[in-house]
């Protein structure tokens, strides 16, 4: 399939593209997405645990670990014991919202779509991020904390316990039926391997600043600029 790249900015040939006022929702990733850092990565390193957990998300972001259950366990378990006091330290310290994430959401908003934030990272993040950005849906993993500590495992909660790939999708198509729109009026931004599910049931798919394998799946792919670049390939 060929492509047009636009200073950064890369549309994959295929039918026109439809205006904004098309769509009636859309899905974000958190980490690496809207914000700047894997959550997971920075409780690791205030924890002393960094390269043991970083080593195992490249390798599940670059789609070597394929199982992105087997990968989050993996690096959960690293991070028994660690104290909660580390979650606050890692909102007040390090994260920080990527480049247009803030403008996207208000137009999109504005626009009148449903915001869905759906994450492979944590709730304790995710309530944050989603209050900031004005989402309407939220999905991510609960951190289990007993005695002031990570138990290195995640809550159980009405939908399941991790948010993978899967679990983003089938998210994707319970907020269009919840809203009333088909999958094709609704678009899916993410960076990562587990995102490619529901960018797949999504009418248009947007990888940001993503892995190689993202970007060769995505309609649209963001690999200069911020988020909001978007709105260039989008007629208001």
């Amino acid at each position: 399939m060929t492509s047009t790249d636009t200073q950064g900015l890369v549309l994959r040939d295929g039918p026109a593209l439809p205006p904004l006022s098309h769509f009636k929702l859309a899905a974000f990733d958190m980490d690496s997405t809207l914000i700047g850092i894997e959550c997971i990565d920075e409780i690791a390193a205030l924890a002393g645990k960094g390269q043991e957990v970083a080593a195992i998300t490249e390798a599940a972001m670059r789609g070597e670990i394929t199982d992105f259950r087997d990968s989050l366990r993996r690096r959960l378990a690293i991070l028994a014991g660690v104290p909660a006091t580390v979650l606050d330290r890692v909102l007040a310290e390090r994260l920080t919202f990527n480049p247009g994430a803030r403008e996207l959401c208000a137009v999109l908003k504005a626009a009148g779509l449903k915001l869905v934030l759906v994450s492979g990272g944590f709730t304790f993040f995710a309530r944050f991020v989603a209050a900031e950005l004005g989402m309407d849906f939220v999905r991510s993993n609960e951190l289990e904390i007993e005695g002031g500590a990570l138990t290195g495992r995640v809550v159980m909660q009405d939908w399941g316990d991790i948010c993978d790939g899967e679990q983003k999708r089938l998210m994707l198509l319970a907020c269009c039926e919840r809203v009333g729109c088909r999958p094709e009026q609704a678009m899916a931004v993410g960076d990562g391997a587990n995102d490619l599910p529901m960018m797949g049931a999504a009418g248009l798919s947007v990888a940001y600043h993503a892995k190689p394998k993202v970007r060769e799946q995505a309609r649209i792919a963001i690999n200069a600029g911020g988020l909001d670049r978007l709105l260039e390939l989008l007629a208001h």
